[in-house]
């Protein structure tokens, strides 16, 4: 059985990893303060749980609302076409 990814669980493995190694590095470069791997990924997981799907859910949006203007073009496009 698959197991099904939570709405603000988007990060494939490496990208989770990758999110990790730069809130470290942003800790130690713009707070001076030292954090470890498990400190990084609960970071990660509570603004995966804030924002995630939110931040989802306004591309999805985003997407249909572009391709939906797509489709007006399309009409107007086609109805040019029609012969009178």
């Amino acid at each position: 059985m698959s197991q099904q990814k939570r709405m603000w669980d988007r990060l494939t493995e490496e990208e989770k990893e990758a999110a990790k190694r730069d809130l470290i590095y942003f800790f130690h470069k713009e707070r001076d303060e030292e954090i470890g791997v498990i400190a990084a990924e609960q970071i990660l997981n509570f603004f995966l749980q804030q924002v995630g799907g939110k931040l989802y859910n306004k591309g999805v949006f985003d997407a249909k609302k572009a391709l939906e203007n797509r489709m007006e073009e399309l009409n107007y496009d086609l109805d040019d076409l029609i012969e009178l």
